[in-house]
C-alpha cells in the first residue's frame, strides 16, 4: 500500500459518461447514510406491515431500490472498513467486530476448551495507511463530515478527524451507545450532553442539519452512521406505547415469535443452547428505534430540501449486518431469509439499500444488480467525477450503469468470516456469483450450496445434486482467499468431540 501523501496527489478530476462538470457547476453532495443491525425486510418498502417508515418509503419512491444488496460482513466493524476504503475487510485484517468476542483473554480460553476450530486474531485499528473516501473526496475540495458510530478502531488516533474528516461527531471507538446511552448522559467524548430526555438519535439528526447549514455553499461529503437499531433495546416512551398497540390491533401478541430450534443451531452443540430465530416482527421496542430512525432520515432531508440541496445530492441509504434475529432478545425478523446478523445465511448479509438522486436516478425504480458495501467507494467517486488513483488497490465496482436503469452484472462477490459470531454462526467464508451461493464451514469443511433465485430462503442444499458447481464455486472462493491473504482457523488440538 502507498502512503496516503503520494496517493492522494495521483487522484485527478475526469468526466465521466453522463456527468460533465464545468467549472460553473457545482458538483453533487454526497449524503451517505448507514444504519446498524438493520433487517433486510425492516422497513415500509422492504415489505414490513409493522415498522412504519415513511420517509425511507419516499426516498425509495423519489430513487431506486435495490434488492440484492449486501454487507461485506455479517457483523459490524469488518463492514464499516469496507465503506470507508472500498476494500473487503480480509485487506486490512479487520475481519470480526472490534474487539470481538472471542479475541479478550477470558473468552479466548473459553473456546479453546470448547470449539473445534480456532479463529485468527483481529486487528483493532482500521489502519491509517488506508485511504478512506473521505481523504480521497477531501483532496478533491468537499467538505467532510462524520456524525454517529464509528467502530473501525479501538484506538482515539484512527477516530474519523485522522482519516479525512473535517468535523467528527460522535465517531470513536463504542460499538454500540451503552447500556443507557440512547438518552443522557451519551458517556461519548465526541458528543457532548443535552438536556435530560435528549435521545441520541435526534440528537444525531439535530447535528447533522447544523452540518448542513454550515457546509451549503461548497460540496460536501457527509457520513451519517446511525448507532439505531443496536442494542440495547430502547426507545422513546411515546412511540414504543404506540407499537405496543399496534401489535395488539394486529394481533400479533396471540402468535407464536420464535423458533427455539431452528436447522442451523444442531451444528453448534458447542456454544449457548439459548439461541432462537425470531419468527415475526412484532417487538415494540425495534420498531419505536426504527421509528426514530426514519423520523431523522424525513429531518435531513426536509433540510437538504429547504436549502436547495435536494436536487444536487446523492443520497445512499443502506446498513451494515443483518437484522438481529437470533441472540440478544431476537428482535426482528429476516423472513424470507435465514438466519440473522453473525451469520452468512441470507438473513445476516443481505441488506436495504436506496439510492436517490432527483432528476438523475429514475424514481420508484427497482434493480436487482448484485452489490455489496465495497462497491460505494468507486460508485461514488464515478458519480462525483473523481478517478480511482491507480495505486489504490480498491475491490469494489461501480454501479453507475445499475444506476442509469441499465441491467448490470456485477460478478462474484466474496465473504470472509472466520470468527465465532456472538449470534450462534460458524466460522466460514461465501461465494454469490450469479443466481448461486456457496458457504464453506471451516470448522468442518462442510460445505452448503444454494440457488437463490428459486430459493431465497436456503432451504434446499443443492451441494449432492451439483457437485461440479460446488468444485467451481469452491475453487474461485479459495484462490480469492489466497488472492487477499485471508488468515484461516487453525484446528483446535485440545477439542473434544
Amino acid at each position: 500500500m502507498k502512503n496516503k501523501t503520494l496517493i492522494k496527489s495521483s487522484i485527478t478530476v475526469v468526466s465521466s459518461a453522463i456527468l460533465m462538470y464545468s467549472k460553473a457547476e457545482q458538483r453533487p453532495n454526497v449524503l451517505l447514510l448507514f444504519a446498524d443491525d438493520l433487517g433486510w425486510t425492516d422497513l415500509g418498502c422492504y415489505g414490513s406491515s409493522f415498522y412504519e417508515t415513511p420517509h425511507l418509503d419516499q426516498l425509495a419512491k423519489d430513487g431506486m431500490l435495490f434488492t440484492n444488496a449486501y454487507a461485506a460482513c455479517p457483523v459490524s466493524s469488518p463492514t464499516r472498513v469496507s465503506l470507508q476504503t472500498g476494500r473487503y475487510p480480509v485487506r486490512t485484517g479487520v475481519t470480526d467486530w472490534i474487539k470481538g468476542r472471542y479475541h479478550q483473554p477470558d473468552k479466548r480460553e473459553e473456546i479453546q476448551k470448547i470449539a473445534p476450530v480456532l479463529p485468527p486474531d483481529n486487528v483493532f485499528n482500521m489502519p491509517l495507511e488506508e485511504v478512506t473516501i473521505a481523504e480521497v473526496l477531501k483532496n478533491e475540495g468537499y467538505q467532510t463530515a462524520f456524525i454517529g458510530k464509528w467502530h473501525v478502531a479501538e484506538d482515539s488516533i484512527y477516530f474519523p478527524q485522522y482519516q479525512g474528516y473535517d468535523i467528527n461527531i460522535g465517531g470513536c471507538g463504542k460499538g454500540g451507545p451503552g447500556p443507557n446511552g440512547y438518552f443522557v448522559p451519551y458517556n461519548n467524548p465526541y458528543i457532548k450532553d443535552g438536556p435530560e430526555g435528549e435521545y441520541l438519535t435526534d440528537r444525531l439528526g439535530d447535528e447533522c442539519v447544523k452540518v448542513l447549514n454550515q457546509f451549503k455553499d461548497k460540496p460536501f461529503f457527509i457520513n451519517f452512521c446511525f448507532y439505531q437499531v443496536h442494542t440495547p433495546l430502547i426507545g422513546k416512551p411515546d412511540k414504543v406505547r404506540y407499537y405496543e398497540k399496534k401489535a395488539k390491533m394486529m394481533g400479533l401478541d396471540t402468535v407464536r415469535t420464535h423458533d427455539e430450534n431452528p436447522a442451523w443451531k444442531a451444528k453448534q452443540p458447542f456454544q449457548s443452547k439459548s439461541y432462537r430465530e425470531r419468527l415475526v416482527q412484532s417487538h415494540a421496542v425495534y420498531a419505536a428505534m426504527v421509528s426514530s430512525m426514519d423520523d431523522n432520515v424525513g429531518k435531513v432531508i426536509a433540510e437538504l430540501k429547504r436549502l436547495g440541496l435536494y436536487e444536487n445530492t446523492i443520497i445512499i441509504f443502506t446498513a451494515d449486518n443483518g437484522g438481529l434475529s437470533t441472540a440478544e432478545g431476537s428482535p426482528t425478523c429476516n423472513y424470507p431469509l435465514r438466519g440473522g446478523k453473525g451469520h452468512l445465511y441470507e438473513g445476516g448479509i443481505r441488506e436495504p439499500l436506496i439510492v436517490t438522486w432527483k432528476n438523475k436516478i429514475a424514481g420508484n425504480s427497482v434493480s436487482d444488480c448484485q452489490v455489496t458495501t465495497v462497491d460505494y467507494f468507486p460508485t461514488i467517486l464515478e458519480l462525483t467525477g473523481v478517478k480511482i488513483p491507480e495505486e489504490l488497490t480498491i475491490d469494489g465496482i461501480s454501479i453507475k450503469s445499475a444506476l442509469t436503469g441499465k441491467h448490470q452484472q456485477r460478478g462474484a462477490m466474496f465473504w470472509h468470516y472466520p470468527h465465532y459470531a456472538n449470534q450462534g454462526s460458524r466460522p466460514g467464508g461465501v461465494i454469490r456469483d450469479g443466481d448461486y451461493k456457496l458457504i464453506e464451514f471451516y470448522d468442518t469443511g462442510e460445505k452448503e450450496l444454494f440457488n437463490l433465485k428459486e430459493d431465497i430462503g436456503e432451504t434446499y442444499n443443492l451441494a449432492k445434486k451439483k457437485p461440479q458447481t460446488v468444485q467451481k464455486l469452491g475453487s474461485k472462493l479459495e484462490k480469492w482467499r489466497n488472492k487477499t491473504g485471508a488468515r484461516m482457523p487453525v484446528k483446535n488440538m485440545d477439542y473434544k468431540e
